[in-house]
């Protein structure tokens, strides 16, 4: 069941108060969303590269690992180059985003991505997640709303848990390489005692995995959700305590010619001593309250973070004796808040029908926001030997601040042109101090975004759009307080806090054809200055400007009950700008990618799905002289239902056991026995064919 063309308007205010009398987390409402196809974003979003998926969509997918949740935004790539527990590398429009930089991520209204990380700005862990607890994926490109600011320019993407589980679930899971997984997820309506008149959701998970590595991953992960919820839809609080805790051996990426030569095989590790540890808890809230013309949400959030992470990324370029090893922890507490506020405005009856006149009515719907984060950090870089501390590079205590106000205006001029026009005015504090007293300092930086969408229905099946907007990434709170530079200690100028990013897009969304969904998007985004990891000093440096070009196509068909179908591809053009053109590409800048999906359920007791997977080369170096490997990966799932309440799903990875990579990087290293460092291609490998059995109870 596909939702129908909605207003976004006081007749949308006006469906939710119709459900005034129903829970929240009404079996009817759930079964919706659970049966029902991917959501007809008509009327509803604001550009062609925007749109939400449902929780049956999500279950249908077979990921590797959670965060590959994110693969159902088209054009996203999620992809790893480390062990299990370490936070995704992300793809998208142009981008190698790193551990998250340029694409926000939310949980619930809790931000994701860690600011001035030890390992990368940004870092975005998704290990945490729970899929069954997943009820909806909601995804933006392009920094064309005012209500999403850091992080945003490339895309953001915004996951909710459910309130309540229209059935109970507890899955055991068993797989090759170690894999072991056991969860349960529940709800209970409370009707006496203490919380009478509310719902309890609780869900757990514990799991290991070695994967095919010679030394193995031996990840365990133990992870937590317990929620507290009371109310409707819309009127209506919750309170959540999260709680994640994993670690992990990491087998990092390889050089290619100690493959070539035999000395190592695919899956070895050079330093087999590096990996990690994390740890999550967090304690959240949300308050709803709507009204006939107006609603307001308010949410606040805790988290706490730890991270030990050890790497070799060089083994014996910088120190012959003890290798290369490094280690970089990250301990934070990060408090936040959010507000929002929506009125509805009338020009006209306010019906929308016109006046006594005949003019037409015109509707605007004007949202208020305000957040607030601030983030208490302890970082640092140490020299390591098989984990063990040799020395103390840099520690640092970073004090991060921000807050943000801003202002968007939906009107709705006719039945086939709706604009929203939007203002965000964001201001940074940064204070460091560090064990390098060079290192240490404090600024501030401001800065204001407007943003405007034009959408155009000339027919009912299809919207045209033009969208406008300017974002921005934040710097490392260390790059934006030193004046001089850790490799030669000569005084550099600061780099900014805030890096302005400009976006253009135009699309079209199509339904013409029953049961099909097609958008296509042209965009342009460019950035005042081009973020570099650089992982010897175990932070990000502000490198040149840079420009992308691209073009977006999406396409989804359910042909028949059972049957659906859908094609996503993508390109992007990236370019450095202001420098030689002869080096203006920009390194490990995502070119092409594409996916092809093919989902059968509700065919009696069967279900099951194929998704192929095309991740295109990429330039390694600015002078395109060396480029990545492509790599196509194909997974697949058959699920069969034994009874009403048990069934049995069986998945496949890498089905064609293609021997690709999952990333390649372009730099120097030295392996022990060589007399001197050398340039190569270092890979990590997607993992060999593997299959996992689950067993999923309802109850």
């Amino acid at each position: 069941m596909s939702c129908t063309t909605a207003r976004p308007t006081a007749l949308a205010l006006a469906a939710l108060l119709a459900h005034a009398h129903a829970r929240a987390d009404d079996p009817l409402i759930q079964r919706v969303l659970v049966e029902g196809s991917r959501m007809s974003q008509l009327g509803i979003a604001d550009s062609a590269s925007a749109g939400s998926i449902g929780q049956k969509e999500l279950e249908m997918r077979t990921v590797y690992r959670p965060g590959e949740l994110l693969e159902a935004v088209p054009g996203l790539i999620v992809s790893q180059h480390s062990g299990e527990g370490k936070a995704n590398q992300f793809y998208l429009r142009g981008f190698n985003l790193d551990h998250g930089t340029d694409l926000a991520t939310w949980l619930d209204d809790m931000p994701v991505n860690q600011r001035s990380h030890a390992h990368g700005q940004g870092w975005t862990d998704l290990n945490f997640l729970i899929p069954e607890l997943t009820s909806r994926l909601d995804y933006r490109k392009g920094p064309y709303s005012a209500r999403d600011g850091d992080f945003a320019s490339a895309g953001s993407a915004s996951i909710t848990y459910a309130n309540r589980l229209l059935r109970d679930v507890a899955t055991v899971s068993v797989g090759q390489n170690g894999y072991l997984r056991t969860a349960l997820a529940a709800s209970t309506d409370l009707e006496s005692g203490i919380g009478a008149g509310g719902t309890l959701l609780y869900a757990i998970e514990a799991l290991h995995n070695d994967g095919p590595f010679t030394h193995g991953d031996d990840y365990q992960k133990l992870n937590g959700v317990l929620r507290y919820s009371r109310g409707y839809a819309n009127n209506g609080w919750s309170v959540t305590a999260m709680a994640y805790h994993g670690r992990w051996n990491s087998t990092d990426q390889i050089p290619e010619r100690a493959v070539q030569d035999g000395r190592i095989g695919r899956f070895d590790a050079i330093d087999p001593s590096d990996g990690g540890q994390a740890r999550r808890v967090s304690l959240s809230g949300v308050w709803r309250r709507t009204s006939a013309y107006a609603a307001t949400k308010v949410s606040a959030y805790v988290i706490r973070n730890q991270l030990d992470l050890w790497s070799d990324f060089t083994y014996f370029m910088i120190d012959p004796v003890n290798g290369d090893q490094f280690a970089q922890p990250d301990r934070r507490v990060t408090g936040g808040v959010n507000a929002i506020h929506t009125f509805t405005a009338y020009h006209g009856n306010r019906d929308g029908k016109g006046d006594a006149n005949g003019d037409g009515g015109i509707v605007s719907d004007i949202t208020v926001g305000l957040q607030a984060q601030n983030d208490n950090i302890f970082n640092g870089l140490l020299k390591t030997r098989a984990r063990e501390t040799l020395a103390s590079t840099r520690l640092d205590h970073i004090v991060e601040t921000s807050g943000a106000l801003f202002i968007e205006n939906q009107t709705r001029w006719s039945e086939v042109l709706r604009t929203t026009v939007g203002l965000r005015a964001d201001d940074y504090r940064f204070r460091v101090q560090s064990s390098l007293a060079q290192n240490s300092g404090s600024t501030s930086d401001t800065l204001v975004s407007p943003s405007l969408n034009v959408a155009w229905a000339p027919l009912k099946s299809a919207e045209l759009y033009f969208n406008y907007g300017q974002g921005f990434h934040s710097n490392d709170a260390r790059g934006t307080v030193s004046t001089v530079d850790p490799k030669t200690l000569e005084a550099v100028g600061q780099t900014p806090g805030l890096v302005r990013s400009r976006g253009m897009e135009v699309g079209l969304r199509l339904e013409a054809v029953p049961k099909m969904q097609t958008a296509l998007s042209l965009y342009r985004l460019d950035f005042d200055s081009e973020l570099t990891y650089v992982g010897d000093e175990g932070t990000t440096e502000a490198g040149p400007p840079s420009r992308r070009i691209g073009i977006e196509f999406s396409n989804y068909w359910k042909p028949l009950k059972w049957l659906a179908l859908d094609f996503d591809a993508a390109y992007a053009h990236a370019r450095s700008r202001g420098v030689a053109p002869a080096q203006d590409r920009i390194p490990e800048a995502i070119e092409g990618v594409s996916q092809l999906a093919l989902t059968v359920s509700q065919l009696g007791a069967w279900e099951g799905a194929l998704r192929l997977r095309w991740f295109g080369p990429r330039p390694l170096v600015e002078d395109d002289s060396v480029r990545s490997h492509a790599s196509t990966t194909l997974n697949g799932r058959i699920g069969y239902r034994v009874s009403r309440d048990l069934r049995l799903e069986f998945e496949g990875f890498n089905l064609t056991n293609r021997q690709v990579s999952a990333i390649d990087y372009y730099y120097a290293s030295q392996l022990r026995g060589e007399a001197a460092a050398r340039n190569d291609i270092h890979f990590h490998p997607v993992e060999s064919r593997s299959f996992r059995l689950t067993l999923v109870k309802s109850f």
